[in-house]
């Protein structure tokens, strides 16, 4: 009996027992964060949502899907380091980390104030560094890891009155590419996405006349996006299989900015 529980044992290896990786969404509670988050769940991650303010909407996601919440401001360093402490405490090592927290503050340049700038720059580029910087170092003793930045059209082509948000999520890219350089070797893949308009509560302000005849005519496939686009690619990235895949842009767009 002993021999033949040994000879079973041996079928096993650490692919077999190893618990689900972890992965964490910054701005995981609504939106396109959200998709995101229970996507990797359904694909079968661990996983952690953060989110700045809203507590009720972070409440209701937990409650709905089961998903732990954490609260902390990407745009504080220190806040950062700590929540993903207490991530890891929960969960385990994080594995996957998709930066999708991000804000608007919309103005021409010639009416913008520093204040507008500062937050959406903090928010959606220094975001960056506040999350990669603690977790990089672990992801490369460990030989693996996946970031992925949730980028936009906007950062890619432009935009009036976005001065501010189209130079961070410019910015977004270039990180991207060179966090992928230093990163490869260490099994590491560092990849964005840029979404077009896609349908979440922002798009949901804009009147049916403006989406009608402003907004759609610029979409080739005439539809916006929906979250759960976003999502499903996500989740391509995150896989073992998408090892081969870095330093790479994802335009998600219907073809509105093709490059």
């Amino acid at each position: 009996m002993l021999a033949h529980f040994e000879e079973c044992f041996t079928w096993f290896n650490d692919e077999d027992i190893r618990m689900p990786r972890v992965a964490l969404v910054t701005g995981g509670t609504r939106g396109i964060g959200a998709s995101i988050a229970c996507a990797l769940e359904e694909a079968g991650y661990r996983v952690a949502a953060n989110y700045a303010g809203n507590i009720d909407a972070a409440d209701a996601f937990r409650d709905r899907t089961g998903i732990p919440v954490f609260q902390w401001d990407v745009s504080r360093h220190e806040a950062c380091a700590a929540g993903i402490g207490q991530v890891e405490a929960v969960l385990g090592p994080i594995d996957i980390l998709v930066n999708n927290a991000g804000i608007v503050r919309d103005s021409m340049l010639h009416r913008m104030n520093k204040e507008q700038w500062d937050a959406v720059v903090r928010t959606n580029l220094d975001s960056l560094f506040n999350m990669c910087r603690p977790l990089i170092e672990g992801m490369r003793a460990r030989r693996f890891g996946r970031i992925i930045n949730i980028s936009s059209i906007n950062g890619q082509k432009g935009q009036v009155g976005q001065t501010n948000y189209a130079a961070a999520k410019a910015a977004e890219l270039g990180f991207t590419r060179a966090l992928a350089l230093e990163s490869a070797r260490f099994g590491i893949t560092v990849n964005a996405i840029c979404p077009g308009y896609t349908s979440t509560e922002m798009l949901a302000a804009v009147s049916p006349d403006v989406m009608e005849k402003a907004i759609l005519p610029q979409i080739p496939v005439g539809r916006l996006g929906q979250p759960e686009d976003i999502a499903r690619a996500v989740v391509f990235l995150a896989a073992e299989e998408a090892g081969f895949i870095t330093g790479s842009t994802l335009s998600i767009n219907g073809g509105q900015h093709m490059c």
